[in-house]
């Protein structure tokens, strides 16, 4: 992971900084995990995660409640997530998460962005084994933390990567050991900041920084998309 994660998650999270659509799409993953495992937090562990990361990016408290509430509403829409696998210009690789409402209409206009932008939609399964799927944990470093002995308390809890730099540590396992990385580390009293499923390229590329210009134009494309929640690359 190390340094060249850190760079893809600053560039991801400086480009949605700039969206106007950010609130919206927690939005939708707040009110899906409320529509399916119930309202209440403290009994939906997915709907607890979900609030907190909606809070890491200042989402207001009237905002994150709105959204549970939709999830009860009659007239609320069937949310479904879809992902989609594309190549992008140079060699990238993309592997888009989407939330929506209207599948004809998510497909036609992610079609649309890559097709005028250099890409194309790829076979779903066509980069399975290209990516990894973990589990990263963020949070502060507290006073008196020893990252060894929280190493040696999460290893029974699917740890498989540690690391802490400037006082923010980020712990990483498969992701299927979500559940119980998040359960240890609120056991031992951890304060976590962002839990997320990341997807990691297993065999990360290079490309120029004029290259770089052309994916960072097709990645905002996309991201500013309301119906794309995440996307994912194999850039080094």
């Amino acid at each position: 992971m190390g340094r060249a994660f850190e760079y893809r998650k600053a560039s991801k999270l400086k480009r949605w900084g700039a969206m106007s659509t950010l609130f919206p799409k927690l939005g939708k993953i707040i009110t899906m995990a409320a529509k399916e495992g119930g309202s209440d937090p403290d009994m939906n562990a997915k709907l607890r995660t979900a609030i907190l990361n909606a809070k890491a990016e200042n989402m207001p408290k009237d905002n994150i409640e709105a959204a549970i509430k939709r999830a009860t509403a009659k007239d609320a829409a069937n949310m479904i997530e879809v992902n989609f696998e594309a190549k992008a210009p140079h060699g990238v690789l993309l592997f888009i998460e989407c939330a929506t409402d209207n599948n004809t209409r998510t497909v036609a206009n992610v079609k649309s962005i890559l097709n005028k932008n250099g890409g194309e939609m790829l076979t779903n399964g066509s980069l399975e084994f290209m990516f990894s799927r973990k589990a990263v944990f963020e949070f502060a470093l507290k006073e008196g933390m020893d990252i060894e002995e929280l190493e040696l308390d999460l290893i029974d809890a699917g740890l498989e990567e540690i690391e802490e730099e400037e006082g923010v540590v980020l712990v990483t396992g498969d992701y299927t050991s979500f559940g119980t990385l998040n359960e240890a580390l609120e056991g031992l009293g951890v304060e976590i900041k962002k839990a997320n499923l990341e997807r990691m390229a297993n065999t990360p590329v290079s490309i120029s920084e004029a290259q770089q210009a052309d994916i960072d134009k097709i990645l905002q494309r996309l991201e500013d998309d309301e119906d794309v929640q995440k996307v994912f690359t194999n850039l080094a």
